[in-house]
C-alpha cells in the first residue's frame, strides 16, 4: 500500500470517527514550496460533514492523522490546507527497499494485451521530420505501457498501395531509364521520393495548361493526363496486372530497405508489420457484410458508403464508383485482422490529429458493424510538427528528411562536445559513439518532452545545450553518477552492499530527492493512462535537476561520515538508475562517460 492510499485510507477513518461522515473526494498533493510539510490535504470538502471552520476541521484531522500513523511526524495548518511533514524514518525505509533495485516490475501473466500502431508511411517518399515526431512517439508510449504492466505488441501498418505509390511508379516509368539506388548512389525511398515530387511538377505544370484553355480548377485537376494515367495504373494494380505488380514490387522494395537503415538509426522497432496491400481485401469483405446488414448503401454510380448524418457526421464513401478502395477500407480490414490474430483489449493509433475525424469515423463504423472490441480502440491524436517556415509538403520537395536531420544532430552533438572538452581520454569510436547518442538523444528529447496533444514548432539548435530542459543536460548528470561512484570505488571509498545504518538524519534536499524517486511509479501509471512521454521527460529533469543541486552543495566524497558517504553514494546510484530507466522509455541511451 503507498503512503497515499495509507493517508487516504486513515483520513476517512478520521471524518467517520470525527465527524461520523465519509468523503469520496480525499485527495493529497505535493506541499507548496510556500509551505512547511510534504503533502497537503484540502479540507474544504469536508466542511458539509464536520460543520466546523476550515482551520478547525484541519487541525483536528492534524492530529488524528498525526496520534494514528507513526508515518506523519508533523503537521501545520494554514487557513483550509493541512500540511502533513512525514517522517525521515518513512522515506529511509523506502529508499532501502529500492536500493540496488529495478524500479519497473515484471509484467504479470494475466496483463492486457494492447497494440499500438505507430509510423505508418507511405512507400512514395522517404520518412521525414513528421515520420519522427510520430514513430518516437509510439515507441516510447509502446515502451510507457509495457513499463505500466501490459503486454504492448508494436505494430507499424505500411501503406504500400494507392494512388500516391501509382503516381511515383508512373514518374520513374517515364523518366527513370532504369535508375535503380545502386546507380544513383541513393538511398531506395529517397529515389523513389524523387520520381514522387517529379509527378507533381509535371501534373501541376498540365494543370496550368488546362486552365490557360478555360477549364476550372476541378477540371484541370481532374482531366490532367498524368492523373488519369496514374489512376489508370491503380485499377491495373487492383486487377493484377503482372507488369504493373512487378514494377511495384521491385519499387516498394527499393524503399523497404531504406525505411529499414532509417529505423535502425532512429531506434525504433516494430513485432508486427501489416500491409494495406493485403488487408484492403479483408476491407472489402467486411463491406459486402455490411451491404447485408443494410448497415451500407449503394449510390446511382455504384460506389458504396454510410451514412452517419444522424450521428453529427456526414456520408462516408468506403467504395469508389469504379470499386477501387480508399483508405477507410483498409482500415475496417486491418483492425477485423489484428483483433483475429492477437485479440487486443486496446489498440491504439498513433496519427496526426489532422485525422481525428478519419479516426472518430473509423470507430463508429466498426461499432455499427456490430464488433464490441471497437471500444478498445483509441486515436493517440498529436500536434503537428512544423518548421519557421510553415507546414511541409512531401510532393513539393519541402520537408526536413529524417535522414538529413539524424545526420544534422549528430554533426551538430560532434562540435559542441568537442568545444566543451568532453571527449578528452575516449577512443575515435567511442567519441563517435557517444557523438550519435547526445545527437538522437538531443532530438527524442525535443520530440518528447513536448505534450503531444500540442502542435510543435521544430528548432534543433535549441535541443543541444547541457544547461536546460534537454537530454544532453539530464545525459551529462547521469555521466557525473557514474563519474562519482567510479572514483569512490577505484578509492575503496563505495561498498554498495553496504547497508547505511538506521539513523541518518537527512537533509532537506536528500528529502526531497527520496521523495521524487518515491513518485517514480505514479508518474509511470500517469504517463501510461494519458498516453504521454512528456510525462516522464519532464519527471527526469526534475531529478536530473535536483541531484545536480545536490552534488554542487552537499560534500559527498569529502564527507567526514564515513556512513554518510555509503548513504549519499547509494542516493546517487540508485537516483542514476532511475534516470536511465526513465531515458529508456524515450527510447534514448545514456553515456556512461563523457
Amino acid at each position: 500500500m503507498t503512503l497515499e492510499q495509507i493517508l487516504t485510507e486513515k483520513t476517512d477513518e478520521a471524518l467517520k470517527s470525527l465527524y461520523g461522515g465519509s468523503s469520496d473526494k480525499i485527495a493529497f498533493e505535493k506541499t507548496n514550496l510556500d509551505f512547511t510539510g510534504d503533502l497537503t490535504l484540502v479540507v474544504f470538502n469536508f466542511l458539509k460533514i464536520s460543520k466546523k471552520k476550515p482551520e478547525e476541521t484541519a487541525s483536528e484531522i492534524g492530529n488524528y492523522l498525526k496520534s494514528a500513523l507513526p508515518e506523519v511526524a508533523d503537521f501545520n495548518v494554514v487557513k483550509g490546507f493541512l500540511n502533513l511533514t512525514i517522517a525521515d524514518s518513512f522515506w529511509l525505509d523506502y529508499f532501502r527497499s529500492i536500493n540496488g533495485k529495478s524500479f519497473i516490475q515484471p509484467i504479470p501473466e494475466d496483463a492486457p494485451t494492447v497494440m499500438v500502431e505507430y509510423s505508418s508511411p507511405n512507400t512514395n517518399k522517404p520518412l521525414h521530420l513528421g515520420h519522427v515526431r510520430n514513430n518516437l512517439l509510439g515507441y516510447s508510449v509502446s515502451e510507457i505501457l509495457n513499463a505500466a504492466g501490459n503486454k504492448v505488441i508494436k505494430t507499424n501498418l505500411v501503406n504500400d498501395r494507392g494512388i500516391h505509390i501509382c503516381k511515383s511508379m508512373l514518374a520513374w516509368q517515364k523518366l527513370g531509364n532504369g535508375e535503380t539506388p545502386e546507380l544513383s548512389g541513393l538511398k531506395g525511398d529517397h529515389l523513389v521520393g524523387k520520381y514522387y515530387v517529379a509527378f507533381d511538377k509535371q501534373y501541376k505544370s498540365e494543370i496550368a495548361e488546362l486552365k490557360s484553355k478555360g477549364a476550372t480548377d476541378e477540371e484541370a485537376e481532374k482531366n490532367a493526363p498524368s492523373m488519369k494515367e496514374a489512376q489508370e495504373m491503380l485499377r491495373k494494380w487492383e486487377a493484377n496486372d503482372k507488369e504493373v505488380r512487378e514494377l511495384w514490387t521491385v519499387m516498394n522494395g527499393w524503399v523497404y530497405e531504406g525505411f529499414a537503415e532509417t529505423y535502425k538509426m532512429l531506434g525504433v522497432k516494430f513485432d508486427s508489420t501489416y500491409y494495406e496491400s493485403n488487408t484492403y481485401l479483408l476491407g472489402k469483405e467486411i463491406i459486402d457484410t455490411g451491404l447485408e446488414k443494410g448497415v451500407l448503401k449503394v449510390r446511382e454510380d455504384k460506389s458504396i458508403y454510410i451514412d452517419l448524418t444522424a450521428d453529427g457526421l456526414d456520408e462516408k464513401t468506403l467504395l469508389r464508383s469504379d470499386g477501387t478502395s480508399v483508405y477507410m477500407t483498409q482500415d475496417l480490414g486491418t483492425a477485423l485482422q489484428r483483433q483475429k490474430e492477437v485479440h487486443f483489449k486496446k489498440l491504439i493509433y498513433t496519427v496526426g490529429n489532422e485525422q481525428d475525424y478519419h479516426f472518430k469515423v473509423l470507430f463508429l463504423i466498426l461499432k455499427k458493424l456490430g464488433f464490441e472490441w471497437a471500444d478498445g480502440l483509441q486515436h493517440l491524436s498529436y500536434g503537428m510538427v512544423e518548421l519557421p517556415e510553415g507546414k511541409m509538403k512531401s510532393r513539393e520537395g519541402t520537408v526536413v528528411d529524417a535522414d538529413d536531420l539524424m545526420q544534422e544532430m549528430i554533426n551538430t552533438a560532434a562540435a559542441t562536445t568537442k568545444e566543451l572538452g568532453k571527449v578528452e581520454g575516449l577512443t575515435e569510436d567511442e567519441a563517435n559513439h557517444l557523438y550519435q547518442t547526445i545527437g538522437l538523444g538531443a532530438l527524442k528529447y525535443f520530440m518528447l518532452k513536448v505534450d503531444p496533444k500540442k502542435k510543435m514548432l521544430f528548432n534543433p539548435s535549441e535541443s543541444i545545450d547541457f544547461n536546460g530542459n534537454t537530454a544532453p543536460f539530464i545525459q551529462f548528470n547521469y555521466v557525473r553518477i557514474q563519474a562519482l561512484i567510479r572514483k569512490a570505488t577505484e578509492s575503496g571509498q563505495f561498498d554498495n552492499k553496504k547497508i547505511f545504518p538506521e539513523i541518518v538524519l537527512l537533509s532537506p534536499k536528500e528529502k526531497e530527492l527520496i521523495m521524487k524517486l518515491y513518485t517514480f511509479d505514479t508518474v509511470l501509471q500517469q504517463a501510461a493512462l494519458e498516453l504521454s512521454p512528456a510525462l516522464i521527460a519532464n519527471y527526469v529533469y526534475d531529478l536530473a535537476k535536483e541531484f545536480s543541486q545536490y552534488y554542487h552543495e552537499t560534500p559527498i566524497l569529502k564527507e567526514e561520515n564515513k556512513e554518510l558517504i555509503t548513504f549519499r553514494l547509494q542516493l546517487s546510484k540508485t537516483i542514476g538508475v532511475a534516470i536511465k530507466t526513465g531515458m529508456s522509455l524515450l527510447g534514448i541511451e545514456v553515456p556512461e562517460r563523457m
